[in-house]
């Protein structure tokens, strides 16, 4: 059997919509490592993570345009910052920042390191949800 051009396109082109279906139908699929707050650490910097927990506290940044929530899981304690385009985001879904103070939440965020400590950066008003 001869193996043609004709064939190694054909069979490349096969594999990419196999692969590309693939990755549509497993999309939804894939969500965010869920961990606890004490195993965050620098291996983890830009991944996306959950964690669950309560939020302690709620204040503005110096500049005043930025929010930095601290969030509580029992393991530890981590802040979370909500940028000015983000609170925009919050305020266009009629959200109040405020409310979650004393909540358990869900958050979804990115992990960076900020002056050796590690955060969490809240990219739109879906990534905080309240806990029933």
């Amino acid at each position: 059997m001869e193996i043609t051009d004709e064939k190694i396109f054909k069979i490349a082109l096969i594999t990419t919509l196999i692969g590309l279906i693939g990755m549509i139908i497993f999309a939804g699929e894939i969500s965010p490592k869920e961990v606890i707050i004490k195993d965050i650490d620098r291996g983890m910097i830009d991944e996306e993570v959950t964690v669950t927990g309560n939020i302690d506290t709620i204040q503005k940044s110096s500049n005043g345009k930025n929010y930095i929530l601290t969030l509580n899981d029992g393991s530890g304690r981590i802040n979370m910052m909500i940028f000015e385009s983000t609170i925009t985001k919050f305020a266009e879904n009629e959200i109040n920042i405020e409310n979650f103070e004393n909540k358990k939440v869900i958050v979804t965020g990115t992990v960076t390191e900020f002056k050796s400590t590690m955060e969490l950066i809240i990219h739109d008003s879906n990534s905080i949800k309240i806990e029933n």
